[in-house]
């Protein structure tokens, strides 16, 4: 016990090491986290340890799924559900079948067993997506469809490797009986997944106690997974659409303390479960290498070889077949969505990172069959999902900038200019509230206040609608340049003054603290102004 408990202090230590190494270097920190997961593996007499894969399939995937449904923009999600379905479910699929018969032909596992393997790699981790995906700062149509896939993608993939094991393990498969399978799993998934996210989210428009709300929040995927999984539907769909459900009305139905508490806690929350899936994910490599001591290592860096770049290249080909056959066919889909550029494309079809349910799927795999044989290539079969994870981290992660500027990819900004004009439109509304209070002919002390806030509105829109989003040089500040820095002076003025009081037991700590809690709130939103 004390082994793993060293251990479990060693991979937060990597991550919050790595995590500063990343944000230096301007490298998605999944890429760091399995490199030293893999040099951690390296390490001799390090202690060997299982994880039970229900517990990845239970404590990591549902909290990481629903804050990625919760936070991605519905509208856009809906706008662009036929890209992100030809992905997530014709791509997975595709994938799952084109990796078997590659697997049985070059490998020599059985046809179904290789069903298995396609099945665990083929899809795209979505918080691997995300972390590149934003940092690079693509346009917001591709950030929508590779976060919108890999969120869809992982039930699909999840059913598939289900009914290749199960083939596996009784010898037979049906595929109509498989395809009417898929869809009552589906359908009761989403399902389930709205009721919840209906029960949740009148709850939280009944309470408003942020600590209880957060509570709440947490379990939901947990419980909205359990049910579903216990009734034989998709548990990460379940999850997903309650992610979605409840992130179109949180907005409306919780208090300000609640989405600022709320945030900072998700974040959290898929920080760290991140940081320790991917340093598994390198921890496991070396393990998986010395279960195969029959092969050598230049035919498991052979298969490895091939499996990598098989996956790359089916992705690439399916995108840019599923982006342009359809319009070139369909002249009406054509008019209502016209081709995209190919370097976008081309985006989509390189952003292929695996990641978390990859090695759930990988870990999950029974160790033998009902009649008591082994599991067909089992250990091959987690060889290759972790060099596939590695490798798909490492070369599309570590390349995907590069080939970003070299296509000249740039943020459309178009998000930015939804938010100036917002801004502008709630500024105007609060100025009209208050020309309207000013008519009423108030108290003095009221007037006074309602002149000060005119002031300061007429202010902020001013330089609102000063700006110029088509300059390249543009940025979305609600504040002048001048007056950021002269309000971050005027913070750090305060704050230097409450602690010299609290040093000097003018004040105590908790008066310090609410001080403090109130000059954060101001700086955070400077900072998020820039």
């Amino acid at each position: 016990m004390s082994e793993v408990v060293d251990l479990f202090v060693v991979a937060l230590l990597m991550m919050a090491a790595l995590g500063l190494l990343a944000k230096k270097w301007n490298v998605a920190y999944p890429i760091l986290l399995v490199f030293g997961g893999l040099l951690l593996g390296l390490i001799p007499g390090l202690p060997h340890f299982e994880i039970n894969p229900e517990v990845i399939f239970f404590f990591f995937l549902p909290p990481l799924l629903f804050p990625a449904a919760m936070f991605i923009p519905w509208r856009d999600f809906r706008a662009n559900l036929r890209p992100i379905l030809l992905l997530a479910v014709g791509l997975v699929l595709f994938t799952t079948v084109a990796v078997g018969f590659l697997a049985h032909y070059f490998f020599g596992l059985p046809l179904a067993a290789g069903f298995v393997l396609g099945a665990i790699i083929s899809p795209p981790d979505a918080i691997a997506a995300s972390a590149v995906a934003q940092r690079l700062h693509l346009p917001r149509r591709i950030v929508t469809i590779l976060e919108g896939e890999s969120l869809i993608n992982d039930a699909t993939a999840l059913v598939a490797y289900r009914f290749g094991v199960m083939a596996l393990a009784t010898g037979s498969f049906s595929l109509p009986r498989a395809s009417w399978q898929f869809v009552v799993v589906a359908a009761g998934g989403i399902l389930i997944g709205v009721a919840l996210g209906w029960v949740a989210a009148w709850f939280h428009r009944l309470v408003d106690d942020p600590p209880v709300e957060i509570t709440v929040s947490f379990l939901t995927p947990f419980l909205t997974y359990v049910l579903a999984e216990r009734l034989g539907v998709s548990g990460v769909l379940a999850v997903v659409a309650a992610g979605l459900f409840l992130g179109r009305r949180l907005p409306e139905i919780t208090t300000s303390s609640t989405r600022l508490q709320g945030g900072p806690f998700w974040n959290m929350v898929e920080f760290i479960l991140n940081g320790f899936v991917f340093i598994l994910i390198g921890l496991k490599l070396p393990e998986a290498v010395r279960g195969l001591p029959g092969e050598s290592m230049a035919e498991l860096l052979g298969y490895a070889l091939i499996i990598s770049v098989a996956v790359i290249l089916i992705r690439l080909v399916w995108v840019f077949a599923a982006t342009y056959l359809p319009r070139l066919l369909f002249p009406a889909l054509r008019a209502c969505d016209p081709c995209p550029p190919w370097q976008q494309v081309a985006v989509v079809a390189w952003t292929g990172m695996r990641g978390v349910l990859s090695l759930a799927a990988a870990l999950a795999l029974p160790l033998v069959m009902e009649s008591g044989s082994p599991f067909p290539g089992r250990n091959l079969i987690l060889f290759l999902t972790f060099v596939v994870i590695a490798a798909t981290l490492v070369v599309q992660g570590l390349t995907l900038p590069f080939l970003i500027r070299w296509l000249a990819i740039k943020d459309d900004r178009g998000a930015d200019k939804e938010e100036l004009k917002a801004r502008i439109k709630a500024n105007q509304a609060a100025l009209a509230l208050l020309a309207g209070r000013q008519q009423l002919g108030p108290a003095s002390v009221e007037g006074e206040a309602i002149q000060r806030l005119s002031i300061e509105y007429e202010d902020r829109l001013k330089q609102l609608e000063s700006y110029n989003l088509e300059s390249e040089e543009a940025a979305p500040l609600v504040f002048s340049t001048a007056y950021d820095r002269i309000s971050t002076e005027a913070l750090e003025a305060e704050r230097e003054t409450i602690l010299k009081l609290r040093n000097e037991d003018v004040i105590n700590d908790e008066v310090l603290r609410n001080i403090q809690r109130d000059l954060d709130f101001a700086e955070a939103r400077l900072r998020h102004q820039r």
